[in-house]
């Protein structure tokens, strides 16, 4: 199976559902949170990656990690006055369900980004963290 892209979105309803693909599922958690930023700002590609972020969260299974995970970029986005461009999983625990890893960003802008749909947080809704064709997939619905 050959990808074009790596991180995509999709229609739900009155929300907006974001998708993270990769050969392991570290990519798929760190193209995840692309797909989310994509929609926070509209010129997602001009986000310079200045600054550098801890992010660390856990939950109790797998895929309530991966809404964990995103609600966690959102947190920091907000506290920061921050945008965050790329993302690297430095350690995926699958016996404890924690992960931690890096973001790289930078300061909210308004006079240089266009800012997107305003993401209240992730939901279980669509919620699915599986492997098919050899990629891995790492998806939620967004509350917008």
């Amino acid at each position: 199976m050959e990808r074009t892209s790596l991180f995509e979105t999709f229609e739900h309803g009155a929300d907006i559902g974001i998708r993270g693909i990769g050969p392991t599922l570290e990519q798929a958690f760190e193209n995840g949170a692309k797909a989310l930023f994509s929609i926070i700002v509209i010129n997602f590609s001009s986000i310079k990656p200045v600054n550098i972020y801890q992010i660390s969260c856990f939950s109790f299974d797998l895929e309530p990690l991966f809404t964990s995970w995103i609600n966690q970029l959102l947190a920091e986005a907000d506290i920061n006055r921050c945008i965050f461009s790329d993302f690297k999983i430095n350690h995926l625990d699958l016996d404890n369900f924690r992960l931690s890893a890096l973001a790289f960003g930078e300061f909210f802008d308004t006079n240089r980004f266009e800012r997107g749909v305003d993401v209240k947080g992730a939901t279980f809704t669509e919620l699915k963290v599986y492997k098919r064709d050899g990629f891995w997939i790492a998806q939620c619905v967004v509350d917008v």
